[in-house]
């Protein structure tokens, strides 16, 4: 290995993450996701990352794929004051249980939401989650830690998100009924588990460095406020036949 590649040192102070616990219990019911996802805010911590958690289902999140639906007919909603936070992270994890093979229906609702800004233009005319991280990690007591991560990183990468390598982690218990993670120490020695955890961590830290560095993502060819002036490039003929 390249010593002077091994022996850098990293400087994560300024960076922000949030995590996402998309559990369907509310607060202050203990949550097995959580167990995890403390796991890789340890790290982040250590590091000096600015962390900020929030429980989804303890907030009033309205079904819908408009930035505030309270313009579409809701009494309230949440998600705009979430949605603050989310853009002043510069890493974004989101956890999940895994129920019937799926990632948890709080976590479809959290992306369906982080769809509905996902028109919106950052700073430099690019899509509103550009120049931002994405990872998960994932619990249950079934088969699924992959299926789920699959869809979660999709849809992340789909809004904007840059995901880096081995963006997500898990743990899977016995299938059927059992001890969830955490439960009487169930899975907190897992080797397996907590390599990919504090890879994950580590290569989201490295992505949020990469990014604030270079002030962001580049911007050549991908920004839709010169794509809506006119200004095609690579693709000189946009019509659709």
């Amino acid at each position: 290995m390249d010593d002077a590649m091994e022996n850098q040192s990293f400087d994560f102070s300024d960076l922000r993450a949030l995590y996402v616990n998309c559990t369907l219990k509310r607060s202050p019911e203990a949550s097995h996701t959580q167990a995890l996802l403390d796991k890789s805010i340890s790290i982040m911590k250590a590091q000096g990352v600015r962390v900020e958690l929030l429980r989804a289902i303890d907030h009033d999140l309205a079904t819908g794929v408009w930035p505030d639906m309270t313009e579409h007919g809701w009494a309230s909603d949440e998600w705009p004051q979430i949605f603050d936070k989310v853009l002043a992270a510069d890493i974004l994890v989101l956890g999940s249980p895994i129920w019937l093979g799926e990632k948890s229906s709080v976590c479809t609702r959290v992306i369906e939401r982080l769809y509905g800004n996902s028109s919106e233009l950052n700073a430099h005319g690019q899509y509103a989650y550009y120049g931002r991280v994405g990872g998960c990690l994932i619990t249950g007591n079934e088969d699924g830690i992959k299926h789920c991560s699959m869809s979660i990183l999709y849809a992340l990468q789909h809004l904007g998100y840059l995901i880096p390598p081995q963006a997500d982690a898990g743990w899977i218990g016995e299938a059927g009924p059992g001890p969830s993670y955490g439960d009487d120490g169930i899975g907190l020695d897992n080797d397996f588990t907590n390599r990919n955890t504090a890879f994950m961590t580590w290569n989201l830290m490295h992505g949020g460095r990469l990014l604030k560095d270079r002030g962001g993502f580049p911007v050549h060819g991908n920004r839709r406020s010169e794509w809506d002036a006119g200004c095609h490039s690579g693709n000189p003929n946009p019509e659709h036949r």
